[in-house]
Parts: C-alpha cells; structure tokens; sequence
C-alpha cells in the first residue's frame, strides 16, 4: 500500500475551511460579528506566522460546538458547504487525486482541522481516510475539548503513526502535498514531499531541497 497524503486548507482547497468556518458563523449571525471576527483572523495570521497556540485557537473554535445543538450544527455545515467550501474547491486537485487512485494509491486527508468542519469536506473529495483534529462528545453534545493529540504541526506526524500502527501500514513510498511551513515535520517523513502553492516559507525550503513545488490554483 502506497499512501497518498494531503493536506486539506490552501493545498485542496482554494482557502482556509477553518478560516471560513468562522466566517461564515460571523455572517449568519451565529456568533457575536465583532469579536469573533476579530478573534478568528488573529488566530489565522497567527498560524500563517507559524505562532499560533494551537490550544488556545481550538477553544476558541470549539466554543460554537458546545454552545449549539448538534442538530442545529449539521444543519449550519450543509449551508457552509454549498456558501463557502462549494466555491473553493478545485478542478486541477480532483485532477491529482485521481492520478493517484489510477495509481491504486490509499488517499488520506491530515489536517489541523476539526473533524466536524472537515468530514463532510473528506467525503465530498471521494478521500475515505481523515485524520484531523478530534471534538470531544458526551451525551450527544460537544464539550468544547478535543480527544487525543491535536494533528497540527508535530501532531500530524504523532497521530499518522498512531494511524499506521493500528492498520500495520508503513510510509514506504508515501507522498505528502501541503501548502505551509507547519507541516515540515511530516513533509520530511516522507519519500515524496510536495509543496502546493506553498507559503515563502515553505517554498524556500522546497527549493533548497530539491523538492517538487507545484500549483493546483487556476
């Protein structure tokens, strides 16, 4: 088994799910316009800077989860989809993806994401293995807190080898395409890194390694 790895935010995508997430509660009324909004783009320049405190950002993001019904929740991610993940994705990524199905190469998704924004997305591209962020639920409802180690940054690295151990798979031959720097530590697992309209610094390393860089946008 050959592994296919992406990242999902600005490599499959044409934009920040996470990012847009927060967007759209802000345009719906969802949450307080203002504060959250303000909130929402300082933990986003955080992350694109590479310093954002990943624990404090998932609460923040989290925090709409555990204040809403779960109903209420899918019934707010169907609108997402079709008002903002709809548009951002990408005909050249379906494109890729699919060359490595022809390949009968195993798809995955890895990302800082939470799995509620971003399951629907994963299967929208046809991709049956996720690896995100995981909300914690009790009794029906989210708690606000994640379950496990956060896949952000060495994260990602920690639960795809938590994945493999558990299938008994290995990186042998293994492809990783990502836009950002935060994903460095994975990117040098594997045998075939790809740097995706990568961020300057991400691009920057690529090219003193040597590393594939290519563009999925337009």
């Amino acid at each position: 088994m050959t592994l296919a790895i992406f990242d999902l935010d600005n490599t499959l995508l044409a934009g920040d799910s996470d990012h847009a997430w927060g967007e759209f509660l802000v345009e719906e009324g969802f949450v307080d316009a203002r504060s959250y909004s303000e909130a929402n783009d300082r933990f986003y320049q955080d992350y694109l800077n590479g310093e954002m405190d990943y624990m404090k950002y998932i609460t923040f993001a989290l925090e709409p989860l555990s204040a809403n019904s779960v109903d209420t929740l899918k019934e707010w991610r169907a609108d997402f989809m079709e008002k903002k993940v709809r548009p951002m994705l990408l005909e050249k990524a379906d494109a890729l993806l699919n060359r490595h199905r022809d390949l009968g190469h195993t798809l995955m998704i890895i990302t800082a994401t939470n799995r509620f924004v971003t399951e629907p997305i994963a299967e929208v591209l046809g991709i049956e293995h996720l690896i995100a962020t995981e909300p914690e639920m009790r009794d029906g409802r989210y708690t606000g807190r994640i379950v496990g180690t956060p896949s952000y940054q060495d994260g990602k690295v920690t639960r795809l080898n938590e994945w493999l151990d558990t299938y008994r798979k290995s990186l042998e031959g293994a492809w990783f395409y990502s836009d950002s720097h935060n994903d460095l530590p994975l990117l040098k697992q594997v045998d075939n890194p790809v740097a995706v309209d990568p961020d300057p610094k991400l691009e920057g390393y690529a090219t003193r390694e040597g590393w594939d860089v290519i563009s999925l946008r337009g």
